[in-house]
């Protein structure tokens, strides 16, 4: 299939930081905001889950939210997800089918490390899932400006600077 297939089987939409998502699951149930951590503003679904579709010359921003998020592979080529900890350390995640390389299909970022994405070398394009318990809202979602957060790591600069939108 090609990205613009996928688009369409998918009614997938522009994502702000990025690429394109639909989503396609939300839990009918909820947190109450009693129940969650502090950083919550209000009650959350139980979990929420998309389809994230990106394409090559193109990136998801730094962001970061307040839930983990589970990345899942399903098809084209492999996803690089850059990932910084709250105390500045840095782990790439290769996201992919070529297990041999240092691929997985499956991996976690945890709540408040700042992320992004590329496709990997030589990928045109690479569709993923991601599922967030407690379930996402944008007002969980923080997107990076370059220069603050270049500040808070600057060992990281020229990858935050090739990441960031603003």
């Amino acid at each position: 299939m090609t990205p613009e297939q996928l688009i369409d089987q998918f009614n997938l939409q522009p994502h702000p930081e990025g690429g394109f998502f639909n989503q396609t699951y939300i839990s009918k149930e909820k947190i109450e905001k009693a129940h969650l951590p502090e950083r919550f503003p209000g009650d959350r679904p139980f979990s929420t889950a998309i389809y994230f579709l990106l394409v090559e010359n193109n990136f998801s921003a730094f962001h970061r939210i307040k839930s983990d998020e589970i990345w899942h592979f399903y098809t084209g080529g492999g996803l690089y997800v850059h990932v910084i900890g709250p105390e500045g350390k840095y782990e790439l995640i290769k996201l992919g089918a070529q297990l041999k390389a240092g691929e997985v299909f499956q991996a976690v970022v945890p709540a408040g490390c700042w992320f992004a994405s590329e496709c990997a070398p030589g990928t045109a394009f690479s569709l993923v899932g991601c599922t967030v318990a407690p379930g996402f809202d944008f007002a969980d979602f923080e997107l990076a400006g370059k220069e603050e957060l270049s500040v808070l790591y600057p060992e990281h600069k020229t990858l935050i600077s090739r990441l960031t939108r603003q």
